[in-house]
């Protein structure tokens, strides 16, 4: 699976940004697929995931009620719509596939390049 990412971006607090991520190769639908990210001096952590059939998504914490994670299989792509964003959320986001979505701790198969998000204050 090859996984290409793009969206990123310099935005105010408060303000929005979406992200994608395109999935090619092997079959999409046999994939969970999501996002990490990893701020600067932090490791990589959880953002969210999503199954194929877009019926079961999970977040962080830190993220509910601002990102929202979908999927369009017919186009093999998954994007997180960022509204609200804070200053703690810049880092650098990277797209997955593969792990179990309902595990404890999920982990990724595959990973795309990254992608910067910077929200100023």
């Amino acid at each position: 699976v090859q996984l290409q990412a793009c969206g990123g971006g310099l935005v105010q607090a408060g303000g929005s940004l979406r992200l994608s991520c395109t999935a090619s190769g092997r079959t999409f639908g046999a994939y969970v697929m999501g996002w990490f990210r990893q701020a600067p001096g932090k490791e990589r952590e959880f953002v969210a995931a999503i199954n194929w059939s877009g019926s079961y998504r999970r977040y962080t914490n830190s993220v509910k009620g601002r990102f929202t994670i979908s999927t369009d299989n017919a186009k093999n792509t998954v994007d997180l719509q960022m509204n609200s964003l804070k200053p703690e959320d810049t880092a650098v986001y990277y797209c997955f596939s593969g792990g179990n979505i309902v595990a404890e701790t999920i982990r990724p198969q595959y990973w795309g390049q990254g992608t910067l998000v910077t929200v100023s204050s």
